[in-house]
């Protein structure tokens, strides 16, 4: 079988944010950002995209680092890939839903190149970094001809393949607010194959009170669910954490799962009906509520006895 030949195109690192702006600006969309190159590769080969440059911005300070930030917040650089993400210390203390879902995108080799900032960027439904960042409630920082500014990652993704970046601006790192010990979360993600294949549908659930050493306190808490290739974006299933956050017996976690299922507004394409999308919205969540709910009576039964010796 012919491979299509790369187009040609020229290769340009900047010496800093200024520099990567400016000659992003000065591309009138035919100059690309560049991190990991796993989606821009396949696309600018099979001819969806014409660039006549791509800016790497990997070296630019911050792009691939992982630090803490003021006040408990994590800061992961837009650089990071996926691997470096997942198997980072300060991640795995806190963030495990993050870790679930980076380990999902397609294969070990491929996470070793693809960035959680490129995730971000294509702008897919169906990035799978989406829903567990939207659960935790991700900022966005973004650097443009104008400077810094952030947004809530709820506000970063507009539409398919599209993002809130303005001409000459690029993402440079996603952060994170504090994450309680209490915090548990399950990412669930179907697809056509059991590893590598792109999301049919996905499902985050994520549930964090503060009060996990209270045994007596109910395990309502504060929950978030959001889902993935449901909608022209990720989106939070606002309706189905209210509904959790009063009941979360069997008969309420059914409820919960109707309601993020109702929350969805998949599409029928080759991969799936939306029918079937759906449907699945209310398994994935049912399942992972239940999940969180049994890791954290695990957790709980793990503390010690109160009024036991210290």
């Amino acid at each position: 079988m012919e491979v299509a030949a790369l187009q040609p195109f020229d290769y340009l690192i900047p010496g800093d944010h200024a520099e990567a702006s400016a000659l992003l600006a000065a591309g009138n969309g035919r100059v690309r950002p560049f991190m990991g190159g796993t989606d821009l590769l396949i696309r600018t080969r099979g001819g969806f995209v014409r660039p006549q440059a791509v800016v790497d911005l990997k070296g630019l300070p911050g792009m691939k680092e992982i630090r803490p930030g003021d006040d408990g917040w994590l800061i992961i650089g837009a650089a990071c890939t996926m691997n470096q993400v997942a198997m980072h210390p300060l991640v795995q203390a806190r963030y495990d839903l993050l870790v679930q879902a980076c380990n999902s995108v397609a294969s070990y080799q491929l996470r070793n190149r693809a960035t959680i900032g490129g995730n971000c960027c294509n702008a897919s439904p169906a990035a799978d970094t989406a829903p567990a960042l939207y659960c935790l409630e991700a900022v966005a920082e973004i650097y443009g001809p104008q400077g810094i500014r952030r947004i809530p990652i709820a506000q970063f993704f507009v539409g398919p393949g599209k993002t809130a970046l303005r001409s000459g601006e690029f993402l440079t790192s996603l952060h994170l607010p504090p994450s309680p010990q209490d915090a548990r979360g399950v990412f669930n993600k179907l697809g056509r194959t059991k590893m590598g294949d792109i999301s049919v549908v996905s499902v985050a659930v994520y549930r964090r009170s503060g009060r996990l050493a209270d045994p007596t306190a109910p395990a309502t808490g504060e929950w978030r669910i959001a889902l993935g290739a449901v909608g022209p974006t990720p989106l939070r299933a606002a309706e189905a954490e209210a509904a959790l956050m009063q009941d979360t017996s069997p008969a309420g976690i059914r409820v919960a799962a109707a309601l993020a299922a109702a929350a969805a507004r998949p599409i029928d394409d080759i991969r799936a009906s939306a029918a079937y999308r759906r449907a699945m919205v209310a398994v994935l969540a049912r399942r992972g509520i239940e999940a969180v709910l049994v890791d954290l009576s695990a957790a709980r039964a793990q503390l010690p006895a109160a009024g036991g010796a210290s």
